[in-house]
């Protein structure tokens, strides 16, 4: 008396998983290539002289079948959390350099002039006194006083704003 589908499934089901775990090497995989198989062995069901043979047949060509649909298929590309993250886009320096020039225009002639050379311009403090013929002192309290100035009209909280944050803006 030959055997019922239902119970080759019921037998065979943990050694065919066994074998589709060694083929894939994927525990989801390995369940989608046994239910594949599966579906295969019952459609043939009356015609099938071994089973198992079968079954272990048809996964085994399952598996190369995927490997070549895998080749010809173009790559997939995996979503990293580098697609979430934002990329900056300069809007905000340039409103900070914006707000800064602003601020600027409200500082006295002396002060504005040491400041933009001083931190815009890169200058020597030496070569600003030369240039608005005044001493290297007047050039170091013009300084002082106008980044003090701008802390105030920008409502900075910190205590210093440095020469390279000031050559940033």
């Amino acid at each position: 008396m030959q055997e019922t589908f239902e119970e080759f499934a019921a037998a065979s089901s943990s050694g065919l998983m066994r074998t589709a775990l060694l083929l894939t090497g994927d525990r989801a995989a390995a369940e989608d290539l046994l239910q594949e198989v599966l579906e295969r062995v019952y459609v043939r069901w009356r015609s099938v002289q071994d089973p198992q043979a079968y079954a272990r047949t048809a996964m085994s060509r399952a598996v190369t079948d995927r490997w070549r649909r895998a080749g010809r298929r173009p790559r997939e590309v995996p979503l990293h959390d580098w697609h979430e993250r934002a990329v900056p886009d300069g809007a905000a320096d340039r409103a900070v350099r914006a707000d800064v020039v602003a601020q600027l225009r409200r500082l006295p002639p002396r002060q504005r002039a040491v400041i933009v050379l001083r931190y815009f311009e890169d200058w020597s403090e030496e070569r600003i006194a030369d240039e608005l013929d005044v001493s290297r002192g007047t050039v170091k309290s013009q300084a002082a006083k106008g980044l003090a100035r701008l802390r105030e009209l920008m409502d900075v909280d910190r205590q210093d704003v440095d020469e390279e944050e000031m050559s940033r803006w």
